[in-house]
């Protein structure tokens, strides 16, 4: 599920440059992809948490390590992307 929800932000995050490079309103699809990443991490968690229940420490030691580091690199980098509307919209 987290993966289907990090498309989908990274798909609303290009959509919110697009429009914004066109000089659209582009709130929505800011609103939505910051959404969408923050919907994204909890799914990751959420799978961490059942690992956890279920004592599953393999799986944990496994993905974990990784894609912690990429959640935030992926989360700071939706931050950025979707910020560049805003500074777009303060230069009209």
């Amino acid at each position: 599920m987290w993966m289907v929800l990090g498309v989908a932000a990274i798909i609303t995050a290009i959509l919110n440059v697009v429009w914004s490079t066109k000089n659209q309103d582009a709130k929505w699809f800011r609103f939505i992809s910051l959404s969408l990443t923050a919907l994204t991490l909890c799914a990751f968690y959420s799978v961490d948490a059942k690992w956890v229940l279920n004592e599953d420490w393999y799986a944990l030691m496994d993905v974990v390590p990784t894609m912690s580091k990429a959640l935030w690199v992926l989360t700071i980098v939706s931050i950025l992307i979707n910020s560049t509307s805003l500074f777009k919209k303060s230069d009209r």
